[in-house]
């Protein structure tokens, strides 16, 4: 991959936050404001749930807030040790297990995805890749509308007819445009991929559950970390882990420090690469896209991050060696302030020097 900013190494001297995050001080000093802001400036964030500022391997910025609605039970109050839904965030998580498997050959990016119900002949979803599915440029006929249900697949396949067996809906869809043709985001996408994954690992749920606990989280100390299957057994791929705000913390710098973890190498080398590096743009809202991670174009920063519904995020930002974690409940109307107030996190390390 050749154009990205060079992703940073962890400081010397600053411990890796496998038990423990070190924490610092030493932020721009409009970083408390601009904290303070997200959590009481309801009008422009609605609800948030939990923020984590990470700079050179070490949190200078944290808070918590709100309460997790619970059914017939008082609000929980959300703290540093809630585990918070990751919705869409998941699909960069799934990338980053389909790299070791890539890696140790179990799957392979440019080869026809084996997904059995495209196995008849002359069918033409054959020609779909892996490849093609990370870059969400597969061609199928899926709606990711989270409003109209008339319309949706998505509410479909996670809360309606698909839910039992997610994979098995997405793979039902036709095609609408040639393979590697068009993007088009689709949590039935991540579903196929997840399936794909779970059959390279073998096993059941509580199999693939165990390996992704053994080689992607327990490596990094993202104890809560906690993947959701459906009746099949297939990882919801698409929409849920459940994690602490530090975890997905730590999920993030290892991104930030190129899939390498206080000496041992978790995911293959330029893996973080293969999913940073552009390959679209959303014509919707005109947000770059790399494989099952969002890339900010033509950012001198070297920006990209991991984002889910309602205003979830996980920003990474190699030039600044800057993390910046987002979790809560905000419309999808008032994504736009969210993306700004990144970008004013941003600029205030910017200004740092």
């Amino acid at each position: 991959m050749t154009g990205l900013v060079p992703l940073p190494r962890q400081p010397d001297g600053v411990p890796w936050p496998t038990d423990a995050w070190p924490v610092r001080a030493d932020g721009p000093p409009e970083l408390a404001a601009l904290v303070e802001e997200m959590f009481t400036d309801t009008g422009r964030y609605a609800q948030t749930y939990a923020v984590v500022v990470v700079h050179r391997g070490a949190v200078v910025a944290e808070r918590y807030g709100g309460a997790l609605p619970k059914w017939n039970d008082p609000d929980e109050p959300v703290t540093i040790d809630t585990p918070l839904l990751s919705w869409s965030m998941a699909k960069s998580i799934l990338h980053a297990a389909v790299g070791i498997l890539v890696d140790r050959e179990a799957l392979a990016l440019d080869e026809p995805a084996a997904i059995a119900e495209w196995q008849r002949p002359g069918d033409p979803r054959q020609a779909i890749t892996l490849e093609h599915l990370l870059e969400m440029r597969d061609g199928l006929a899926f709606d990711e509308d989270y409003i109209d249900g008339e319309t949706s697949h998505v509410i479909d396949m996670l809360f309606g007819a698909g839910s039992d067996d997610v994979a098995a809906f997405a793979a039902a869809r036709p095609l609408a445009n040639e393979p590697g043709s068009t993007f088009n985001y689709s949590s039935g996408t991540s579903n196929l991929v997840a399936r794909l994954a779970g059959e390279a690992i073998g096993g059941d749920a509580e199999g693939v559950a165990a390996w992704l606990h053994d080689e992607l989280f327990a490596p990094i100390g993202m104890a809560t970390a906690t993947a959701r299957f459906d009746a099949a057994g297939t990882f919801v791929g698409s929409s849920y882990v459940h994690a602490t705000a530090r975890d997905f913390a730590r999920f993030g710098l290892l991104q930030l420090r190129g899939g390498e973890w206080d000496g041992r190498r978790v995911r293959p080398a330029g893996w973080v690469d293969h999913g940073r590096t552009l390959r679209s743009i959303d014509p919707s809202d005109g947000s770059g896209y790399g494989a099952h991670w969002w890339v900010v174009a033509g950012d001198p920063l070297g920006s990209f991050w991991a984002s889910g519904y309602e205003g979830q995020s996980i920003l990474c930002v190699p030039a600044l060696d800057l993390l910046v974690v987002r979790l809560g409940r905000t419309d999808a109307s008032l994504g736009p302030n969210l993306r700004s107030w990144r970008d004013r996190v941003t600029d205030a390390f910017v200004d740092l020097g």
